[in-house]
């Protein structure tokens, strides 16, 4: 259907803010409009238009295997036939739960929810319940969804409070939260000489994907776990991207760094609403109702999301990993034969960014936002979705064969041409 796209869009501007249940969406940043889909398999997806694309999106990450795989629907149907949710404990979490613990070791027990953002939210409550303190530490650049204490950006001074980031968020939640630069020792040292006693928690994404693909050196990591040993404080590591995606225990298992707490997502549930907290059991058990620390979800351990989640789980093999491995070098070099472009990458996570070199999000320079924003155009003209942002990075499945490689690549030199000319 012709127009459906912007017909479908105008309706929505109607219905929701924006247009959207979820602000990128709306694809202010890149120009245009929002693509409404109707269906996927695979690497692929189709519009309502009937126009077909090379998915490096995929959800934002939890389609680790692709879209609509059968042992995942299959799994998924037959939870469903069994009932949609219960309100009450099924024996598809303890599955699950054991599934987890075999690739993850260092998760004693755990806490399942129904977004990244809740599990967040519940491991720093966790943390301020366990350790009787009150501050925290986040890093700028790293994003941990959206409740209040996690929408803070830096002050005006090291180690001095936050200022809200969204409007909405009252002062107190970041007069409580103090955010430091990523890749910067001596920040990192200052901060903990200064508040260390203080501090309940420190959150980080041991590979932060919410604002570019920013690697930190493994120095920084290791030092950060020295001080929050030293100091009492629990380390938390948001694994919602990074979890079962660079390796079967994450960031924690590539680094070879043990966080106190650990939260997940997207992969976990296999496309369905999902999300984790967990780790060490002294901490989880500070947990209601095991102890004073509340909290609760109606559609926690969603009998579908388990039975998903666990199908995604058990086709992650050595194989599949090593697999995206490659895929991830072959797709990040076919990329970069666009002029000036540059592809971090860490297995099957990549940020195409006019750029080089970048570890902290406030270095990324306008004008390579610029040419990403006009490269996504050309690229959806071409039949390749990108994520509608240049601050965000694009994902790679199991299912991204030699035919999407094929395409992709016809794509890069149509693209590259277009640029040239700019």
């Amino acid at each position: 259907m012709e127009n459906a796209n912007e017909t479908l869009f105008q309706e929505a501007l109607t219905h929701f803010p924006g247009g959207v249940s979820s602000p990128v969406r709306a694809f202010r940043a890149v120009g245009g409009t929002p693509k409404f889909f109707r269906k996927a398999w695979g690497a692929r997806f189709e519009d309502e238009e009937g126009r077909r694309y090379v998915d490096l999106c995929m959800s934002w990450g939890p389609l680790i295997l692709g879209h609509a795989v059968p042992e995942v629907i299959a799994a998924a149907k037959e939870a469903m036939d069994e009932g949609l949710t219960f309100g009450a404990p099924s024996r598809r979490e303890n599955i699950l739960a054991r599934r987890i613990k075999t690739m993850v070791p260092f998760v004693e027990k755990m806490r399942f929810v129904s977004s990244g953002t809740e599990a967040v939210m519940s491991a720093l409550r966790a943390a301020r319940g366990f350790t009787k303190r009150d501050r925290v530490i986040k890093f700028e650049g790293c994003y941990h969804g959206h409740s209040d204490g996690m929408l803070v950006k830096a002050g005006s001074g090291l180690a001095t409070f936050g200022e809200p980031s969204s409007a909405g968020v009252p002062r107190g939640f970041a007069d409580l939260t103090t955010v430091l630069p990523l890749d910067d020792l001596e920040a990192l040292e200052q901060a903990f000489a200064k508040l260390g006693p203080e501090l309940a928690a420190v959150i980080i994404e041991p590979i932060p994907a919410n604002n570019g693909l920013l690697v930190q050196d493994l120095s920084f990591l290791n030092r950060l776990r020295e001080l929050c040993t030293r100091n009492g404080t629990v380390l938390i590591f948001d694994e919602v991207i990074s979890g079962f995606r660079v390796a079967p225990g994450g960031a924690a298992e590539l680094f070879s760094i043990t966080p106190d707490l650990v939260t997940y997502g997207k992969i976990i549930g296999g496309g369905m609403p999902v999300g984790l907290y967990g780790g060490r059991k002294d901490i989880m058990a500070v947990i209601s109702p095991d102890g004073p620390v509340y909290q609760a979800g109606t559609l926690s351990g969603n009998p579908v999301a388990m039975a998903a989640g666990l199908a995604t789980l058990e086709k992650l093999t050595p194989n599949l990993y090593r697999d995206l491995e490659h895929k991830g070098a072959r797709w990040a070099t076919a990329f970069e034969k666009i002029p000036g472009l540059h592809v971090p990458r860490v297995g099957s996570l990549l940020w195409p960014l006019f750029q080089p070199g970048v570890k902290r999000a406030d270095r990324v320079e306008s004008g390579a936002i610029a040419k990403f924003n006009h490269m996504h155009g050309l690229m959806l003209e071409q039949g390749i979705y990108l994520p509608p942002s240049g601050f965000e990075v694009a994902f790679l499945s199991a299912a991204h064969g030699d035919e999407e490689l094929a395409h992709f690549e016809r794509a890069v030199g149509m693209v590259g041409q277009e640029l040239r000319k700019a």
